[in-house]
């Protein structure tokens, strides 16, 4: 598993060691915690890119290869492109061509891509897989890339692949870049009795997906039977929740959440903002078996324990 040290990575190791995979992670730690990686697992440090992560891969003799690490913050993909291309599909390609070299029919290859950014501004959500791709951001721009080559290696080469198209996830661990970002800083923010800044008038709107769903969906990409290779979208699934949740109702339900109160500051809107992101996730239950079991509610109340804890930790090594 690439990436495992992650916010996500990290959920999606433990539920594949609780059901008694062995499990080994690479990671740089450029964004992820070393904290983050279960005991049980073994951890190689090392960049996806680099030669060294090529040898694990294709000397590993893995069953699948679960490939999270990326480059995953829009705006730095804005600044830094071919940083971005760099990691999201170089480093894609120097995995898979591992895989390649050491049987392509062996090992699995499930990618985490993005929902909740590859479909862009001209589609009507909620969603569909099968929906034009016209992203704004060279960070979708190298998912949507690496899904091509995929694609390509599924037609190709036979290497069974699948690509899962993530909504905004959050919960525990979650740091604060990225879409769903908001959520750790809103709590952050609630737990220092600071205000909450909105964009715009608030009723911007995302597919927030729990973490914990999340890891099973991944779970189950690695366990159950893909669809036969195709054309971009015949392995492409997105996971989210089909219901979309305004940044203003995000912040209400977390304040409810911590049982405190603090002010909801407007700021001006973000130029280029996209105004409404929903998946529609019938394809997921019909090719893996898997729907969203956790609520906004519940999930957004178990996250902000989550951060309340931590940061009494804190308070407690002062």
């Amino acid at each position: 598993m690439t990436g495992g040290a992650g916010f996500i990575g990290s959920h999606v190791s433990e539920r594949f060691l609780e059901d008694g995979w062995h499990v080994e992670i690479i990671d740089n730690l450029s964004t992820g915690k070393r904290e983050n990686v279960p005991a049980a697992a073994t951890f190689h440090q090392m960049d996806i890119r680099s030669a060294d992560a090529a040898r694990v891969v294709q000397e590993g003799a893995f069953d699948t290869l679960v490939h999270l690490a990326a480059q995953m913050d829009v705006r730095r993909s804005v600044a830094d492109p071919i940083n971005d291309a760099s990691i999201n599909i170089t480093g894609t390609l120097n995995l898979v061509e591992a895989v390649r070299r050491a049987g392509a029919q062996k090992c699995r290859v499930i990618f985490s891509s993005t929902g909740g950014a590859l479909y862009g501004d001209f589609t009507t959500p909620p969603n569909k897989e099968d929906y034009a791709k016209d992203p704004e951001s060279p960070y979708a721009i190298s998912k949507l890339s690496a899904e091509y080559y995929l694609a390509f290696y599924g037609r190709v080469h036979g290497m069974t692949t699948m690509a899962l198209r993530f909504g905004n996830v959050y919960g525990p661990r979650q740091d604060p870049h990225g879409e769903a970002g908001v959520v750790a800083i809103f709590c952050g923010r609630i737990l220092e009795g600071r205000a909450l800044t909105v964009f715009g008038d608030g009723q911007q709107t995302r597919d927030y997906v729990f973490v914990g769903d999340v890891a099973n969906s991944v779970f189950l990409a690695a366990t159950k039977p893909v669809p036969k290779a195709g054309r971009l979208d015949a392995r492409g699934v997105n996971i989210g929740t089909g219901v979309g949740t305004s940044v203003l109702t995000l912040a209400h339900v977390l304040l409810r959440a911590s049982g405190t109160t603090v002010e909801i500051e407007h700021a001006p809107a973000r130029p280029g903002e996209m105004m409404h992101s929903v998946l529609d996730v019938t394809r997921a239950a019909e090719v893996l078996g898997w729907s969203p079991a956790m609520t906004i509610e519940h999930g957004l109340s178990e996250t902000f324990d989550w951060f309340a804890a931590r940061a009494g930790q804190r308070a407690a090594h002062r």
